[in-house]
């Protein structure tokens, strides 16, 4: 399963998880931070999309709330497109702690361009999201 850690370690799990060493005998690959978005609004957002030619595995999201108030989050993947909904959740309202940071381990594979990591937040300016992941080309 994936992992959620959060403010002062804590871990959620999701979906399965293929060690990195395993994903590096694949193919030549490049990790690398993947995208990066702090929602100046309530509407879900795409955090990353892959390039046209690429597989990429996504490993991490940090989730990190830079405010004094607690806030909460969605995260989305669609596939083949940016419907950001009930449909594509990964995770839904989950709860962050004022001043803290969760990280998402995963191993989100996407290999079309029209795909799209996506992600809200209910609290404009208070939530950063950074995607980190494989590229294989």
């Amino acid at each position: 399963m994936g992992t959620l850690t959060g403010s002062n370690s804590t871990r959620l799990h999701r979906g399965g998880r293929a060690s990195e060493d395993t994903l590096l005998a694949i193919s030549p690959s490049t990790r690398k931070q993947l995208g990066q978005l702090r929602p100046t609004d309530t509407s879900a957002a795409s955090l990353f999309s892959p390039a046209s030619g690429e597989t990429v595995i996504v490993t991490d999201i940090v989730i990190c709330n830079v405010s004094a108030n607690d806030a909460s989050y969605r995260i989305f993947n669609d596939d083949d497109g940016t419907t950001f909904d009930e449909g594509t959740a990964l995770f839904f309202d989950v709860s962050i702690r004022a001043n803290s940071t969760h990280t998402i381990d995963n191993a989100i594979i996407m290999n079309d361009s029209t795909g799209s990591i996506g992600v809200r937040t209910d609290s404009a300016n208070d939530l950063t999201f950074t995607a980190y992941g494989l590229v294989y080309t």
